[in-house]
């Protein structure tokens, strides 16, 4: 079983940056692809970036492309989330999953069998 544990949230203000982090541990399989998604007040949790297994690979949601991105460090078990020019449509929950190797597209919660609690980012006008 993993175990995905997401840090580096808090309070900033628009156009400031955050790094978000994700420790892996457990049966981690540092193969499997990644991806964060967020969750905003009354909102249902959206796809904001993903990576493939070998960090090659990346894929955004459009409203935040070019301002976000998304790294790993598999000799870390640590997934990353480089935020910047953050505006307040950013202030959300933000989640990091794990996906299976084969299914759904990335942007698709279907794709993720296991998830973080959650780490908050509050972005104040």
């Amino acid at each position: 079983q993993v175990q995905l544990v997401e840090s580096g949230g808090g309070l900033v203000q628009t156009g400031g940056s955050l790094r978000l982090s994700c420790a892996a541990s457990g049966r981690t399989r540092i193969t499997s692809p990644m991806g964060w998604f967020r969750q905003a007040p009354g909102k249902e949790r959206e796809f904001v970036a993903a990576i493939g297994a070998l960090g090659v690979t990346t894929y955004y949601a459009d409203s935040v492309k070019g301002r976000f991105t998304v790294a790993r460090d598999n000799a870390k078990n640590t997934l990353y989330l480089q935020m910047n020019s953050l505006k307040s449509e950013d202030t959300a929950v933000y989640y990091c999953a794990t996906a299976s190797l084969v299914g759904d597209s990335l942007s698709e919660e279907s794709r993720y069998y296991a998830w973080g609690q959650g780490t908050q980012v509050t972005v104040s006008s």
